[in-house]
């Protein structure tokens, strides 16, 4: 995939696929990109439902690739602008949605020795790393460049508690919030 790097200038690469963990991993490229007067690539890889199998046994598959690759484009659209707002990264940035899986797809374009490439670490807990592909460790191995794993924001375990909370119906303690909010009152 070497025919999309357009310029000779530093790059910093990065997965992204709207979750939480690749929104932090967004934002630490960007503040990487400016730290090293680089590009900043975001990447949002994607594929057929099914797999690359199940859509090469259909005789459509052609004309439906843009119907796939569109949503993935507005995705990545979404998670540009919930990262950057409207003024952007603040340093030059191109951005591609790569037909393939996320980790072979973000090694393929951080295909130079002097790019950096950024992934988020994802989750640590114990069913995802026996039953889940890991992007981060793929590319650790794979990659030709080096690569920055991003461990996830504090505040995603939190909204995730919350969130397990809420399936169950049990009731919010308010209680720590309170006693939070008036730990950090800021000063009159």
């Amino acid at each position: 995939m070497a025919d999309h790097d357009h310029s000779g200038a530093a790059r910093v690469v990065v997965g992204v696929s709207g979750s939480l963990g690749s929104l932090t991993a967004l934002c630490r490229a960007a503040q990487e990109a400016r730290s090293r007067g680089a590009e900043l690539w975001p990447v949002l890889a994607w594929e057929p439902p099914g797999g690359q199998l199940v859509a090469n046994r259909s005789t459509a598959s052609c004309v439906q690739a843009y119907e796939w690759r569109e949503p993935a484009r507005e995705r990545l659209l979404t998670a540009l602008r919930d990262a950057f707002g409207e003024e952007g990264p603040g340093v030059a940035m191109c951005a591609l949605v790569a037909h393939g899986t996320p980790a072979r797809a973000l090694v393929d374009v951080a295909d130079r020795v002097d790019d950096v490439l950024v992934v988020g670490a994802g989750r640590r807990g114990l069913w995802h790393r026996a039953f889940g592909p890991s992007v981060s460790r793929y590319c650790l191995a794979h990659a030709h460049c080096p690569v920055l794993a991003v461990p996830p924001s504090p505040l995603e375990a939190e909204l995730a508690a919350l969130h397990r909370r809420n399936a169950w119906r049990l009731r919010l303690d308010t209680g720590d919030f309170r006693e939070r909010q008036q730990a950090v009152r800021p000063e009159s």
